[in-house]
This record gives C-alpha cells, structure tokens and sequence, in this order.
C-alpha cells in the first residue's frame, strides 16, 4: 500500500481539484464516493466537499471503507450483504478537439456558437471544455496538425451534436449563419431523413448538427 503521506496529499489535490473545479475530478467524486452517484458534474462541483471527504474517496479507492479503516489497515471493504456491486452508469461524453490555442477556440465557441467554458486547465491553458445544454467539447492543444491530409480529404467529422426538432435544426443554423460562422456544409436534407449542417472551427475541426427533417 501507498504510503499514508502520500495518500494524505493525494486527498489535498482532490480537494484543491474540487475547490477549483477541476471538472475531471467530478467523474472521480461520482465513481467513489455513493452519496455522490446521482449528481451531474456540475452538482458535485457545487456540493460541500470537505477533506474528510477526500480522504474517504482515496481509501475508497484503496479497497477500505473509511479513512480510519485505511490507516489502521483494518479489513479491506466488501459488498455489503451480498449484494452485486451497481452497474457502472455512463453519465456523460465529450469529443475531443484538437485545436492550437485554447483561448481562440473557447472564444469561438462560447462567441459564435453559443457555448459555455466549463473550465479551462493549465497554466499557460493546454486543456478545456466547452458545453451547450447536454452537448461538451473537450479541446486540447497540440502544437502540430493533426489528421490534416486525410481530414481534407475525406471531410471527416470531428463531433456531431443533436437537436429535438426541425425548428430547432433551422434555428440554429440560422443563427449561426447570422454571427458569420464558417460552413463546410449549410443545412440541408440527407438521404436518411435527417436535416444537418457542418461548421468548421478556427482549427479545421468539422463540428456536424443534426436534426429531424420534420
């Protein structure tokens, strides 16, 4: 086992993590901790988490049922009375962009398209996420192209959002058109029934909308 120094500070970055709302650390809180399970990310970001707390995820995390538990090396943590551990539940996905400049890119986002900075990670930034309603967008920065050649070549897609309905599928295209938003395909109806438009971002990153044709 880790030393207990060691797990002490892992503790302290979970809890700075949280004070900063490191939003990764969300997903970390929900998987460990069961008074969390239920929450959004950004409801555990919002919640009261202590040390305490911290400290009861990394022994979680180590196989013990508490933090004192941890400690005294006291008896590993089974499932309760036998019943089957919970499902893992999926509560969330982002796609990920690469982009040159997370600042420009959070600018284009949150400016032209509508969206919200979640966070950004770094110092200076090489990480963020971006979110409208229930769709995100994680950015990392890379100091090279990527995919370039057959990007190009093959108009690959580099996330697909949804909307309900076929007003909402023109609504937004519209807008977009309105705030001068770059198109690398304008609205129109696909053989499969669906209406879509593709935007292409300050990187070349091939961001398709879809929606309902009637």
């Amino acid at each position: 086992m880790p030393n207990i120094e060691n797990l002490r500070k892992q503790a302290k970055q979970y809890l700075r993590w949280h004070r900063e709302r490191y939003y990764p650390v969300a997903a970390q809180i929900r998987a460990g901790l069961p008074r969390f399970r239920h929450l959004s990310d950004e409801q555990i970001l919002d919640a009261n988490f202590k040390l305490a707390d911290a400290q009861e995820l990394v022994a979680r995390q180590m196989g013990f049922e508490g933090w004192q538990a941890l400690k005294s090396g006291a008896h590993v943590m089974t499932h309760e009375a036998g019943h089957p551990a919970p499902r893992p539940v999926l509560t969330s996905t982002a796609a990920q962009l690469f982009v040159v400049d997370i600042q420009a890119s959070c600018d284009f986002y949150t400016h032209k398209l509508g969206f919200a900075v979640d966070f950004v990670y770094g110092d200076p930034p090489y990480y963020g996420q971006v979110s409208r309603d229930h769709g995100r967008l994680a950015l990392r920065m890379v100091c090279e192209p990527v995919f370039l050649d057959i990007r190009e070549r093959e108009h690959l897609l580099s996330a697909s959002l949804t909307v309900a309905t076929a007003d909402e599928i023109k609504q937004l295209f519209l807008g977009y058109q309105a705030a001068g938003v770059r198109f690398h395909q304008t609205l129109k109806k696909e053989p499969w029934g669906a209406r879509t438009f593709v935007v292409m971002d300050p990187d070349g990153n091939l961001v398709l909308f879809a929606g309902p044709a009637d």
